[in-house]
């Protein structure tokens, strides 16, 4: 759980997070891809195994441990806290239709962050009344093909909402983040935020999340702590 009085950006959820997924459609597997991901300074990586066997993904997540613990990035499997937990990841990432975080054993709480997907203000408000989580992913922000989703893009005016909602767990945002929003979605209150194809769908992913580091640090330092949420 995130220390009392700890600001959002200080969290181990502030910053670039970079799914490492398993779609067919991008040219590097998830271990390639999360390797290039630390290369390029990301300081989350997280697991995203949709197609995988079991077998397959915990195989993927104990590679992805070994890069992710030299490097010092944080490490999140998504959906399942048993493979997280056999990967001796430092966090899961749950949706609406994985197990209920109140349903995680104590003993795995005590050794996992745990995340939760939301997607409009009800959810975000039953979330911020979770004791189990460390942070809430909100989206999608913005519109994405990078996977399948029932919801709309609900904006930043609607992020900005979220995060006052769910204060003073931080925010990751989701959904159709790239370059050129990324200073948008700071200012709104996001103290993470999540990509999938502006790294995975590039020809130079190490690249491509050198470039999304380097504009949300220098966001940071443009706004100072003073003229964030």
């Amino acid at each position: 759980m995130m220390n009392p009085g700890q600001s959002p950006l200080g969290s181990p959820a502030a910053g670039i997070h970079v799914l490492a997924d398993d779609d067919p459609r991008w040219p590097a597997d998830p271990v390639q891809q999360a390797a290039a991901a630390c290369q390029g300074g990301a300081q989350v990586v997280q697991l995203r195994s949709k197609f995988a066997t079991d077998r397959q993904t915990l195989e993927w997540a104990r590679a992805i441990r070994t890069l992710t613990r030299e490097a010092g990035v944080h490490f999140v499997v998504n959906d399942r806290f048993d493979l997280a937990l056999a990967a001796e990841a430092d966090g899961v990432h749950l949706g609406q239709d994985d197990l209920p975080p109140s349903r995680i054993p104590l003993e795995a709480l005590a050794r996992l962050e745990v995340g939760f997907s939301t997607h409009d203000l009800t959810q975000a408000r039953v979330a911020g009344a979770m004791k189990e989580l460390d942070y809430v992913a909100f989206g999608p922000v913005y519109g994405t093909a990078s996977k399948k989703s029932p919801y709309s893009p609900r904006g930043l005016e609607a992020l900005a909402e979220i995060s006052q909602a769910v204060a003073p767990l931080p925010l990751v945002a989701i959904g159709g983040i790239h370059a050129g929003n990324i200073r948008d979605v700071l200012r709104a209150g996001a103290a993470g935020m999540a990509v999938i194809s502006a790294v995975a769908a590039t020809p130079n992913p190490a690249e491509a999340t050198r470039e999304l580091r380097r504009i949300f640090d220098e966001a940071l330092d443009e706004f100072g702590a003073g003229e964030l949420p």
